[in-house]
């Protein structure tokens, strides 16, 4: 599917990080982009930087999902939703005698994988009414972001890692229900990216980090991560699958 100035696309998340970093590239492109985040001033500084919409949204509502979707997809169509929006807070199952806080788990839950579902549920239902817009006759693409802790959690990541990992088991029978109306799904995996959570450790903690990646032993630029949302929309023949852009790393238990 190509960009074009006619492409109507949302970014969750897409204030800061690999959200930011997509909303550039498609704006780049020529697409018409609106960000949903939950950071009011910093989503409407980013938008009027780039020339996109802002709308605070909190994924995990989803009244607030379908108003907001509608808002966008009602004037022109929807064509691209990339979900990047997501939070991974820290805790062990059982840590110090006590249980891992459940209230933590089920916002983690909500937010990463039911949020996904939800943007991704309301995109699919505008994207179906599009005349197709491919040979293939294609309608729209959805691209979620899953994560490696999703194959390799880490020690206190059980509520980040089962979120993601929901992400992973979603993508297949996501396309499958869309196929026959011409949405592709799929999903990205990232590694060690150099996200806020991640810029705002020392120089040498970011070094160290980065010397664990296989090749190239760096953290991943949000650009990189950028650069592979568009070729997902690019090419149709990408479906249904999960894509570790992670420089070969696989994570040890901590």
């Amino acid at each position: 599917m190509d960009i074009t100035s006619k492409t109507v696309a949302i970014v969750t998340g897409g204030a800061s990080g690999l959200g930011a970093a997509t909303v550039k590239a498609l704006r780049e492109k020529g697409a018409h982009v609106t960000i949903f985040d939950m950071n009011q001033d910093l989503g409407a500084a980013y938008a009027a930087e780039v020339g996109a919409n802002f709308l605070r949204v909190d994924v995990a509502n989803a009244t607030e999902v379908a108003e907001a979707v509608a808002t966008v997809a009602a004037p022109a169509g929807l064509h691209i939703t990339v979900n990047c929006a997501g939070i991974g807070p820290a805790a062990k199952t059982v840590s110090r005698g006590e249980a891992h806080p459940p209230e933590m788990f089920a916002k983690t839950i909500g937010v990463n994988l039911i949020g996904s579902f939800n943007v991704a549920s309301q995109a699919a239902t505008w994207m179906a009414k599009n005349d197709p817009i491919t040979a293939d006759g294609g309608r729209g693409v959805i691209i979620n972001t899953a994560s490696v802790a999703a194959y390799e959690g880490q020690i206190g990541q059980v509520a980040y890692a089962a979120s993601k990992g929901g992400i992973v088991g979603m993508t297949l029978p996501m396309a499958r229900d869309l196929a026959q109306i011409g949405i592709r799904v799929a999903s990205i995996a990232p590694g060690l990216f150099l996200t806020p959570l991640l810029e705002s450790l020392p120089e040498e903690v970011q070094t160290s980090l980065g010397q664990q990646v296989p090749f190239p032993s760096r953290l991943g630029a949000p650009a990189e991560y950028a650069k592979l949302v568009c070729h997902i929309v690019d090419n149709d023949m990408i479906n249904g699958e999960t894509v570790r852009l992670d420089g070969a790393i696989r994570m040890a238990p901590r």
